[in-house]
Order: structure tokens, then sequence, then C-alpha cells
């Protein structure tokens, strides 16, 4: 079709939409696949078991195994590292554009046994209290403990979360703290001192909801602004 002026554009002309396809094209990049949810939360289990390797050199082997005789503690232990592995998988599997929020009740039987588990064991102290009792300054050190090993844990998922670009960041970023929350619990239990106690459980809950916490305000922020800004 000729122009306004008569002059015929000729059959190699492109219009602007052509001009603006040609330019996207132009400007793609190629996008490597992201492995599948149980890959990458493998993936991230093996970091925090690298964590654990790398402490478990100051393991007193011997009380060790002596405390996981106690029913409570070992079930509590078993809860913590089954809520790590089911968290882990649920913020992977929900960072997944149109997979389904019902993902994030995943954990929930796991970490129903973590809490029951340190609820009994709490009860087991009330009824027939231990030799060794906490002080302040084993209480400060199990606080430290689960903040600094959640830290660097917390960062890694949710730099693995960010490339997936999840509907729910906060949601997606909240599942990954309870996976770190949970592994730091876990692999605190060879190095607790004492039985636990009420007053133990409660610094405990508070550094786990904290982590969570965190990770769900400023962890979604991380992972939603990708989101934002495509």
């Amino acid at each position: 079709m000729a122009d306004l002026a008569g002059h015929d554009p000729g059959p190699h002309a492109l219009s602007r939409h052509d001009r603006l396809v040609e330019d996207l094209a132009i400007g793609l990049e190629p996008v490597r696949p992201l492995p599948s949810p149980a890959l990458r939360a493998a993936m991230w289990l093996g970091a925090a078991l690298i964590v654990g390797l790398v402490l478990a050199s100051r393991i007193d082997s011997t009380g060790f195994m002596l405390r996981m005789r106690v029913p409570d503690l070992a079930c509590a232990a078993l809860g913590a590292v089954l809520t790590a592995a089911g968290a882990a998988f649920a913020a992977f599997a929900t960072s997944v554009p149109g997979r389904s929020r019902a993902w994030a009740l995943l954990p929930l039987p796991a970490l129903a046994l973590w809490i029951g588990a340190s609820g009994f064991g709490c009860l087991r102290d009330w009824i027939a209290p231990g030799t060794d009792r906490p002080n302040p300054q084993e209480v400060a050190g199990c606080f430290s403990f689960l903040v600094c090993v959640s830290a660097p844990l917390s960062v890694l998922i949710v730099v693995m979360l960010r490339r997936a670009c999840p509907l729910r960041p906060n949601l997606t970023a909240a599942l990954g703290g309870l996976a770190a929350a949970a592994a730091s619990a876990a692999l605190l239990m060879p190095f607790h001192p004492h039985d636990a106690t009420a007053s133990d459980l409660l610094i405990h809950a508070v550094a786990v909801l904290g982590v969570i916490g965190l990770n769900g305000l400023a962890g979604g922020r991380l992972v939603g602004s990708r989101v934002n800004s495509s």
C-alpha cells in the first residue's frame, strides 16, 4: 500500500508492530530452566548439612548419644529435621507460579511433632526436675546460636527463591525462614547443655518466630522485588 506521499514502501518494509517485535527479540536472553523444587530443596539441605558437619567437630558424641536415648529429645530432633526438609520443599514449591499455596501446609505435621515433643520435655522436667538447670549465659548462647546459624541459611534460601519470581513472596520467604530456623534448631540439639525447660523453650520460640518473621518481611521484599521489576 502506498503512503500519503504516493511512495510504495515495498514488500520488505517493516510495520511499526514488526519493528517492535524485532527490537524485543534482539533484547531476549536465554533463560536457564529452574531445577525442580525437590532438587533445589536438596541443594539447600546439602548446604545446611555442610554447616552441620563443620559444627560436628565440636560435638561430644558420647553425651549426644545418651541424650538422644531420651524419647522426647529424639522426637524433637527428628521433628526439627523433618520440619526443615518439609518447609524447604514447600518454599520452593510455592515459588513456582501456578503451584497451589496448599504446599505451605506440608511442614505442619513435622512442626507439630517438634513442638509437641519439646512441650512434653518441658512437662517431664516440671514433674521431675533435672540436675542441670539453665543459667542466663547458656540461654543467651542458645539464642545466639539459633540466630547466627539461621542467618546464612536464610540468605542462601532467599537467593535461591529469588530466581523463581514467586507470586506470593512473603509466604514463600516465611517458609524459607521456617526451614532455616528448624535446621538451626536441629543443629543446636547436640550442643544443648541441659534438658528442655519452659523458659528455655520460650527463648527458642522467640528466636524461631523472629527468624520466620524477618524472612517473611525482609526476605519477602527481596524475593518480590524481581517480580515487581520484571
